[in-house]
């Protein structure tokens, strides 16, 4: 088989890309990427796939999201040989869900343009925090994407310092820094909103670097709590390596809730441009 970032062959026979929508409860899994003697959401996967479709499968994510976060929009895709998607393809949802822990779904497995790769040709991600500040905590059936936070946030704060933080930026800051990977980001939205007890915050970028979302969170609550001003989390962009003085949000309260990708017929152009950006 090809690396599962190469397009698969389409020529009738041969290789077919398969996009996967997942969901999962991050609660119980470390992460995405998978470890040796952990549960991991891509390890759980892999397994399933080639138990149903008798060979091996490589998944490749838009996402990889860390220990305890969640997801209801994640995306990834493989590829398989095309006679076994002819033979599997109308039920493998189903066989899928007879095979997978509860704590991860499947909810569509479809034949995707040979161009498409679930990481570099996606435009976007979106991901959304939710806490709570009242006194007694999330409601019981929300315990696992609810964070219950300590202190009294002023949201209208917190929103004012997001709105600063939007744009092309050096997010060093913000992130855990891995080797040969940048931390320049375009975040393209970061809204802050409180339903009654429930406060929420949205954010989209065009990826986003290791504990970024949640480092962010931390920082705006930090400024929701009084504790920092409202400029205090743009003043950050100016640092070139992570700062201690962020703290980082749990991971409970994070979902990825969202992947966006171009037509078919920009697929590939997308591709091009990710990659010779990340390189």
């Amino acid at each position: 088989m090809p690396h599962p970032d190469e397009p698969a062959p389409d020529h009738g026979g041969g290789l077919v890309r398969l996009r996967l929508s997942i969901s999962y409860d991050g609660t119980a899994l470390h992460g995405w990427a998978r470890q040796p003697g952990q549960r991991t959401v891509q390890g759980e996967l892999e397994q399933a796939l080639s138990m149903v479709l008798r060979c091996p499968v490589d998944l490749t994510v838009a996402g990889r999201t860390d220990a305890g976060v969640h997801a209801t929009g994640q995306v990834a895709h493989c590829d398989v040989p095309r006679e076994l998607w002819e033979e599997q393809g109308t039920r493998l949802v189903r066989r899928l869900r007879g095979v997978l822990p509860p704590d991860i779904a499947v909810p569509a497995v479809v034949a995707a343009h040979p161009d498409f790769d679930a990481r570099f040709a996606a435009l976007a991600r979106h991901y959304v925090y939710r806490l709570t500040d009242v006194p007694w905590g999330p409601p019981p059936l929300r315990r696992a994407d609810v964070v219950g936070w300590p202190r009294a946030l002023d949201a209208g704060a917190m929103a004012a310092a997001a709105a600063v933080l939007l744009g092309e930026n050096d997010f060093a800051a913000f992130c855990r820094r891995r080797e040969g990977a940048t931390t320049i980001r375009t975040l393209l939205a970061l809204d802050v909103e409180r339903h009654g007890d429930l406060i929420t915050i949205a954010a989209s970028a065009d990826a986003f670097c290791h504990s970024m979302v949640r480092s962010l969170v931390g920082a705006l609550s930090a400024v929701g709590e009084g504790r920092r001003t409202p400029e205090w989390p743009a003043a950050l962009l100016t640092r070139t390596e992570r700062s201690s003085e962020v703290p980082v949000a749990p991971a409970g309260g994070l979902t990825l809730v969202r992947v966006d990708y171009p037509p078919d017929d920009g697929l590939g152009a997308r591709t091009s441009v990710t990659r010779a950006r990340r390189s």
